[in-house]
């Protein structure tokens, strides 16, 4: 599985420091969440700040989480910072397949989100079209959240559903995955755990080793000796 380290979790005040440590733990895409105040009631982050990531990390992929009333407003400007995944909520726009498409003509990977007041198989007419599919493990808008009771079982109908349409598309969760979940997660078939890998490990020795501890357990290379 792939670590998709959350930004929105990291201390401002020590970011370059945390993220040289993830990234030297093995990180290799970075979890960015943008707010617009109406879709969910918070704000957050600057798109400025994914041209600076990319900028300093260009080895790591960034995968942007859009919690927005539109979409496609994004499209360009994320292009532009260097986005290499979009991810966009389903019920934010009346043209999900044109929204789809869009971000494909700007050379980034698509993907929709299932919030958890949402049917699994209302995504069945876009799956063949979506690089990945992320479901809400919480709900969209604030980090910190317990995950939602039901949330394992939804991420088995989107396995089935990915093996019943023979499709390829990666499957990520966000919130409230801690290391028995994450085994869950594994048995399932779940590609990418979003947050912070505390969550999951909490080293003592730090984030940089927590972050090797997941490569070695979950990762690509888990298992493999």
């Amino acid at each position: 599985m792939i670590n998709t380290a959350s930004i929105i979790n990291v201390p401002f005040l020590r970011m370059k420091e945390d993220l040289d440590a993830m990234v030297a733990g093995g990180v290799r895409y970075f979890h960015i969440d943008l707010m617009d105040g109406h879709y969910v009631p918070n704000l957050c982050m600057p798109i400025k700040l994914i041209r600076e990531l990319k900028d300093a990390y260009p080895q790591v992929a960034m995968d942007v989480h859009v919690m927005v009333t539109d979409p496609c407003a994004y499209i360009e400007r994320l292009k532009e910072a260097g986005a290499d995944y979009m991810v966009f909520h389903t019920d934010s726009t009346n043209f999900v397949r044109r929204t789809i498409n869009e971000i494909h003509k700007a050379g980034m990977k698509a993907g929709i989100v299932i919030n958890p007041s949402q049917r699994i198989d209302h995504i069945a007419p876009y799956a063949e079209y979506v690089d990945m599919v992320m479901l809400m493990a919480v709900e969209p808008g604030f980090a910190g959240q317990p995950l939602l009771e039901g949330s394992m079982e939804r991420l088995q109908e989107i396995a089935d559903l990915r093996r019943q349409y023979g499709c390829k598309f990666l499957i990520s969760v966000d919130g409230g995955i801690d290391h028995e979940r994450c085994l869950r997660c594994r048995e399932i078939g779940v590609d990418m755990i979003v947050g912070t890998v505390h969550n999951i490990f909490k080293q003592p020795d730090g984030l940089k080793s927590a972050c090797m501890r997941f490569e070695r357990e979950f990762g690509e290379t888990a298992g493999g000796e």
